[in-house]
């Protein structure tokens, strides 16, 4: 039916058999995501909610996570109004400060089933594409209305298709590969498009696939998605989805596209973001040597278990270097515990890092973490742009967290195959 997977999926939850690029559907998605932000939320529609209620307790996922713990009177003011509003309407899926980055507790929570649709009032919602989700971004407005509604539109998108061949090298990530694709079609160069991944995906962790489809928005793409394999569905297990739970959906063979890119993964190498645009994308060859102040290692984009186990590879035990602060966001509670269990944080903590607890706070500058002025940052979020962690005036490089591990422990931007 040359169907592509958002074709296949937007067609599914429209009720129809098949949809065209550029043909408006009405969907009810399976969940709605918002985050610290629904107290601003809820307070566009309060008199609705009062007269109406929600359409579905169970619609609703909510994460506090971005100001966790609350920094200030006003963020404890807003945690206050959500956790009123969740226990008023009896919601059914709620996570408290501490559990941890919304996108990390959707997934590891069993909310995204493989072939739904789960939207966000947060750009990185496109995040769950690594099991075979359309997961997108909206904005308040639409989320104050998909509460009292239960739907919402959207134009089918054109799909970008990027086959994956071989393996990452030694001392290159997921990360990597993505700042590499970011880099050459550009911020924009996906704008309103879907992106598919092909090829031997199945060499890349669900981990990997999460780091990569998280940062689909950083090239304009609506939607980043990965087909279901073997490796997915047993992480999906793991999550508290059994194979009979949902009905994963992918594109025809014969689909069509706007666009196709290859890319061999065996001729990578590791990369850097240069303030202040992700698309800013250098070999790390060409900053090597750059002076740091501040190293993060965490975030919706690289804080799991596998990514802070890079990090405590590359540090070794050694410490990080003077004058140097080395943050480190375990993604969720789940993560700080088995990081914990199997030594990382140990290994991390007694190398100088500050282990903070789970929440987005310096990503976005909000606390824990802001810039002054002049300071630089190398870090494993995914957005450096001017005034990103609370500083116009500081610097933010993006890279993976064996790149950042290797900067900590020299002061100095630094090429991780150098400590492996």
């Amino acid at each position: 039916m040359n169907q592509t997977f958002t074709q296949k999926v937007l067609a599914k939850a429209a009720g129809l058999d098949e949809v065209a690029v550029g043909q408006i559907v009405t969907v009810r998605p399976a969940h709605l995501l918002t985050h610290d932000n629904t107290a601003a939320i809820i307070g566009k529609i309060g008199d609705e909610l009062d007269q109406y209620g929600v359409i579905d307790p169970s619609l609703s996922v909510i994460v506090l996570d971005h100001v966790a713990p609350a920094a200030n009177e006003k963020t404890a003011t807003s945690h206050q109004q959500v956790r009123e509003y969740v226990a008023r309407h009896g919601l059914k899926n709620f996570y408290d400060v501490g559990e941890g980055v919304c996108h990390q507790v959707v997934v590891e929570r069993g909310h995204a089933r493989p072939g739904t649709v789960i939207v966000g009032s947060d750009s990185h919602t496109c995040s769950y594409g690594a099991v075979g989700v359309f997961s997108t971004g909206i904005d308040r407005t639409e989320a104050a209305a998909l509460m009292l509604t239960g739907e919402t539109w959207f134009k089918v998108p054109p799909t970008i298709k990027i086959t994956l061949r071989g393996q990452l090298p030694r001392g290159v990530f997921a990360k990597d590969l993505v700042l590499r694709i970011i880099g050459d079609l550009g911020a924009d160069g996906a704008n309103y498009m879907a992106v598919e991944y092909h090829g031997d995906v199945g060499h890349l962790s669900v981990g990997d696939r999460f780091t990569i489809a998280n940062m689909g928005i950083e090239m304009g793409a609506k939607i980043a998605a990965f087909p279901v394999d073997e490796r997915a569905v047993q992480y999906l297990e793991t999550a508290g989805l059994p194979r009979d739970a949902y009905e994963p959906v992918w594109a025809d063979a014969d689909a069509e596209y706007v666009r196709e890119c290859e890319y061999d993964l065996t001729v990578l190498e590791p990369v850097v973001a240069c303030p202040h645009a992700v698309d800013n994308v250098q070999p790390i060859g060409e900053v090597v040597g750059c002076r740091v102040q501040q190293c993060l290692i965490g975030t919706c984009t690289n804080g799991r278990l596998s990514d802070l186990q890079e990090a405590a590879a590359v540090l070794k035990g050694r410490k990080v270097a003077p004058n140097v602060r080395l943050l480190v966001l375990p993604a969720s509670r789940r993560v700080y515990q088995a990081a914990l269990e199997d030594g990382t944080l140990l290994s991390l903590g007694r190398s100088g890092a500050i282990v903070l607890p789970p929440g987005c706070g310096p990503c976005l500058g909000a606390h824990q973490g802001v810039l002054a002025p002049g300071e630089v940052c190398i870090s494993t979020a995914n957005r450096n742009f001017k005034g990103r962690m609370g500083c116009k005036e500081a610097e933010i490089y993006l890279a993976s967290p064996a790149t950042v591990a290797a900067s900590a422990l020299h002061g100095v931007i630094s090429d991780p195959r150098e400590e492996l």
